[in-house]
């Protein structure tokens, strides 16, 4: 299974809005991953791999296997044509055309299935996966950059460069994973950004804009929504977007960060300091009034990329 989830996330910025499997067979190690939409699935890629070695075989995937026809025929069919005996799940796939449908198949061909293999690890990589079947909402990235002190751009509003050029890389890669960017039209005033994926391998995510942007500006083409926030990821949701990848400046990071919108969060810091109370903070408005109502979560991860660290951290 940890093979499995290491190829799952080689593919990870290609298989949107299908979920990034992975798949390997044993014995032999004939491994796969989920292609790009209109593509086989891990299983079927594995499969293909293993040939007739997959009689009598075991399967290790981390999505149950589906059991619909999409874009491409049922993947539990194919595991029982091809004679595989037992069948490891990393999760259950939530989405309401599969729901356990896939391992009742395989059980009722006498397919031994286990179920929950390395369950949290896999429920954390295909977290914007199981949330948008879950609930009809993307998954929410807030990503902020400041120095030690907290500060994001300075009194005049130039902010270009306060990290250096791995951490600028890495936000890259996680816009190219995602499917939405989402800005407010006064960061597009005051930016003119392309919100395009550079420095790394990656498709263009969808550009948002939250009000209206000038008609020159680079960002478009772009959806331009506006409203409450819940109905702005309702309506990425219908569209198809796992993950919604917010860069807005600190009116819109406050915004979100109040209405409780934000699934993880994503600081880049600079060994850099403004030194004083006049550059402008991470989030703009009020927030907490009083030291026990402060926001509490839960530190997922701490990298040094270059000069600069890279902290992850969800809800509690």
């Amino acid at each position: 299974m940890g093979r499995a989830i290491a190829l799952a996330a080689g593919v990870r910025a290609t298989t949107s809005p299908n979920p990034w499997v992975g798949c390997v067979i044993e014995p032999g190690g004939f491994g796969g991953a989920t292609q790009p939409p209109g593509g086989p699935h891990a299983e079927i890629v594995a499969l293909r791999a293993a040939g007739d070695a997959a009689a009598g075989a075991t399967l290790y995937v981390t999505l149950e296997p589906c059991a619909h026809t999409g874009r491409t025929g049922p993947c539990a069919d194919a595991i029982i044509a091809a004679g595989v005996a037992r069948v490891v799940v990393g999760v259950e796939d939530p989405d309401e055309r599969v729901r356990g449908a896939g391992i009742e198949a395989l059980r009722a061909a006498g397919v031994t299935v286990d179920v929950g293999v390395c369950a949290e690890e896999v429920g954390d990589q295909l977290a914007p996966y199981l949330k948008h079947r879950r609930t009809g909402r993307p998954w929410v990235v807030l990503k902020l950059a400041a120095t030690l002190d907290g500060r994001t751009s300075a009194p005049d509003g130039s902010s270009r460069w306060i990290t250096g050029r791995e951490a600028r890389a890495d936000a890259h890669r996680i816009r190219a994973e995602s499917d939405a960017v989402v800005v407010g039209a006064g960061t597009v005033r005051a930016d003119d950004p392309a919100l395009t994926v550079r420095d790394v391998a990656g498709r263009d995510p969808l550009r948002v804009v939250l009000g209206r942007a000038p008609a020159e500006a680079r960002v478009h083409p772009a959806l331009e929504l506006s409203g409450d926030l819940g109905g702005v990821l309702d309506e990425l949701g219908r569209r198809g977007v796992l993950q919604a990848m917010v860069e807005g400046g600190a009116t819109v990071a406050g915004d979100f960060h109040r209405a409780g919108l934000v699934d993880r969060y994503v600081l880049y810091l600079a060994p850099a300091l403004f030194g004083g109370d006049d550059a402008r903070p991470l989030f703009a408005g009020s927030g907490a009034p009083t030291v026990t109502d402060l926001w509490r979560g839960r530190i997922v991860s701490v990298e040094r990329l270059g000069d600069d660290l890279r902290v992850e951290c969800s809800p509690a």
